[in-house]
């Protein structure tokens, strides 16, 4: 902030110098004018011209050539004129130079407060100070995104009613997985800028991820809302993609995806959408073969095998497969409808879920590749790692966050390449209440 008012201060010496000109140049000015003056002989020219015009008159009254009464008409009439033209010629006495000289000191001073004032009231001294605070945290060489917040926490808490404030917070807990978070920051950014579409689109998306995936009540009712004001929204046109490809509707997928390609002005966004309508376009072909074979089978155990793992489209990109399975001494605690969440996690945790794929107890047990298709978001994928954290958490109640009663397996520290062979996570583990603990 320092610096801040110092550079008001030097922007304001010019005005200042300017403010001051006129008295620098005002004896000067006195004394160019005094001279004009002076030097000015517009009077004594009239009273020439007057007294040669009444000599005239007088001469031609003496001739007898004009009456008297004609001579004192005429002689009325010159001393009418010689009196319009002194009187326009008529010059006020020149003021001393230093007149007036105190008012420029106190215009000065008037000038620098109300410049002052008014950016203290209208300036962005806010802003200012939130990029401060950035600046600070890049610059130190153990900056890092938890430095980063903590510094903008503090921001929020000097100016709550900063709408860049909350929008630069928003990222930041939204890329390390604090959705609670990012979700309260989003919607104090909207509470500060207006229900725009894009906002509530990015609230529907993050809400509709940290529900795994899920349409709830809530985020319908956004996508609703934002489609009202924007029909062609992207970011809700690819999310309800991503929903209609986790309950198998390829097509309608497929044409949610395009529609969002065209709103994008993300090269990254764009390109990431149209490798999920080649992966739909892939396996809608795939159903459409296993229909045709299923129509030929009498045997129920071909449809049984397929599973989550051979919906599974083979990807040259790296990703890791997962074979998961229930300890059978937990077996009794959860019903057959239960879900199951496979998710793979950056190992330092500081990401949201780079991958998160979603089954019932059913299908268990059941192998599963992960992949940059089943990513949350663009900016946090498994082709960004090179090891990941498995983590499979079976939900009765299907919430997305954790609760106690759920259970889990985890499996630590796994390659990313593609090639590996199937890693086996056993589902061996309740979350008890009051835990820590919760797999996730």
């Amino acid at each position: 902030m320092t610096l801040l008012w110092l550079a008001l201060a030097v922007l304001l010496l010019p005005a200042l110098w300017l403010l001051a000109l006129p008295l620098r140049r005002a004896s000067a000015l006195a004394k160019a004018q005094r001279a004009y003056e002076d030097a000015d002989r517009t009077v004594e020219q009239n009273l020439a011209i007057y007294h040669r015009r009444l000599a005239s008159l007088e001469a031609a009254r003496e001739r007898g050539e004009i009456s008297d009464a004609r001579f004192d008409e005429d002689r009325l009439e010159l001393e009418r004129s010689l009196l319009e033209d002194t009187e326009t010629q008529a010059k006020r006495p020149l003021k001393a130079a230093g007149a007036g000289r105190l008012m420029v000191p106190i215009t000065m001073v008037l000038v620098t407060v109300v410049a002052f004032v008014w950016y203290s009231q209208q300036g962005a001294t806010g802003d200012l100070a939130l990029y401060g605070a950035q600046q600070d945290v890049r610059q130190n060489p153990q900056g890092s995104p938890a430095m980063m917040i903590d510094r903008l926490e503090e921001e929020a808490a000097r100016q709550p009613e900063n709408p860049n404030v909350w929008a630069a917070l928003f990222p930041l807990y939204r890329d390390r997985g604090q959705s609670v978070k990012a979700i309260d920051a989003l919607e104090r950014l909207i509470a500060l800028e207006g229900r725009q579409p894009s906002l509530l689109a990015q609230l529907a998306q993050i809400q509709f991820f940290a529900a795994n995936r899920t349409l709830t009540d809530k985020v319908q009712s956004l996508v609703d809302e934002t489609l009202d004001k924007d029909p062609r929204e992207p970011t809700i046109l690819g999310m309800l993609g991503i929903d209609a490809f986790d309950h198998g509707r390829y097509e309608e997928a497929i044409d949610y995806w395009r529609r969002a390609v065209a709103g994008f002005n993300n090269p990254a966004a764009a390109e990431s959408l149209r490798q999920g309508i080649a992966v739909a376009q892939s396996r809608l072909g795939q159903a459409g073969d296993n229909q045709a074979s299923d129509s030929q089978a009498s045997d129920s155990k071909n449809a049984n095998s397929q599973q989550v793992g051979s919906q599974q489209v083979a990807s040259a990109g790296p990703g890791i497969r997962v074979q998961v399975s229930l300890d059978e001494r937990l077996a009794e605690r959860v019903g057959p409808d239960a879900s199951v969440f496979v998710v793979a996690r950056d190992v330092a945790g500081e990401r949201p879920p780079l991958a998160i794929v979603r089954a019932t107890v059913r299908d268990l047990p059941f192998t599963v590749r992960l992949d940059d298709n089943d990513a949350m978001s663009p900016m946090a994928k498994l082709s960004q790692v090179d090891e990941a954290r498995l983590v499979v958490r079976v939900s009765s109640s299907g919430q997305a966050e954790p609760q106690a009663g759920d259970l889990v397996g985890e499996h630590q520290a796994v390659p990313v390449d593609g090639e590996n062979a199937p890693v086996a996570v056993i589902i061996d583990r309740v979350v008890e209440a009051g835990s820590s603990e919760t797999g996730e």
